[in-house]
């Protein structure tokens, strides 16, 4: 599914969905990760949907949420895998401006050490990049990247895309139970200080993760964390990603395509579940028939039940 929601976003307010790549290809395969485990862990960039085809369903999409006297703040770039692996990312923005919504991306930033990436990147208004580590022993832990990336390329790369890009720069930095951080904290709050993003924002897992081990991180990290990074960046630029989003999905009147779209690249919660089938005018069975035919997985994480599509 080329397109899916508008989505309740932390960052980004109600935010329609691009998914320029298949289920699970990515350069990493991180243990956090609400998706599972990486499938195809690839760094070559291609052509995966032909862009008119993006662009054509995006404003289908749009068109309906308007329809119903809603609007969207971004279009987003947050597929199943490394959006910047998509040769065509930077044709597809262009494109999807002529709806009239800014554009938003997503990205692990393992690819801003090439140009054309960095190109790509420049067309859109906002891009979030990745942070989780400064060191590659806490990188390969947490992220799990394709053998052939080199972090200090990555880092390097990301700096010269601050350096050149016009648009808004933001910045994620994922924060688990189970990792030894030591002076990373330190080294991740220097780092971010020469970024110079619009916002860091320090998360932590709120989905079902690919590893079973990767739980939030413990307060004292995340207090560590903030405390560090506002002393880098100011109190007005880091900002906590720890509370549930909310459950404001967009119904279509299709329960079971709504639920698999979302559910394909945005596990959802179980209260979530129920207030989209209720604008849907749906019922539970829904979810129970989904389940009895194997195309939605029910898991457990945190005391909540969580719904995803089974991707194979």
């Amino acid at each position: 599914m080329l397109v899916f929601g508008p989505v309740p976003s932390r960052r980004l307010g109600r935010s329609l969905g691009i998914n320029n790549i298949p289920a699970k290809v990515c350069s990493y395969s991180c243990v956090y990760c609400q998706l599972g485990p990486t499938t195809s862990t690839i760094v070559e960039r291609r052509a995966f949907y032909d862009p008119a085809d993006v662009y054509k369903e995006a404003k289908r999409r749009l068109a309906q949420v308007r329809g119903r006297g809603e609007e969207v703040d971004y279009l987003t770039f947050v597929p199943d895998g490394e959006p910047t692996l998509d040769v065509n990312l930077g044709v597809e923005i262009k494109m999807l401006k002529k709806l009239g919504v800014p554009i938003a991306v997503l990205s692990n930033a393992s690819l801003l050490y090439r140009k054309d990436v960095r190109e790509d990147l420049a067309e859109a208004d906002l891009v979030s990049l990745k942070v989780d580590a400064v060191s590659k022993e806490i990188w390969s832990r947490i992220n799990r990247p394709h053998r052939e990336l080199d972090l200090n390329l990555l880092l390097e790369g990301c700096l010269d895309f601050a350096e050149e890009y016009g648009g808004k720069l933001i910045t994620e930095t994922m924060l688990i139970d189970g990792i030894n951080y030591g002076e990373e904290l330190d080294g991740i709050a220097r780092y971010l200080s020469r970024l110079k993003p619009l916002k860091a924002y320090l998360a932590v897992p709120t989905r079902p993760p690919s590893e079973a081990w990767a739980k939030p991180a413990r307060e004292e990290i995340l207090l560590r964390a903030f405390r560090l990074l506002t002393e880098e960046l100011g109190t007005d630029r880091v900002e906590l990603l720890t509370g549930y989003e909310g459950n404001a999905f967009f119904p279509t009147g299709d329960p079971v395509n709504d639920l698999l779209s979302v559910t394909s690249v945005h596990p959802m919660r179980e209260d979530a579940v129920r207030e989209l089938l209720r604008r849907d005018n749906a019922g539970w069975e829904v979810v129970e028939r989904l389940i009895r035919e194997g195309k939605l997985v029910e898991l457990k994480y945190e005391g909540h039940k969580f719904y995803i599509k089974r991707l194979r």
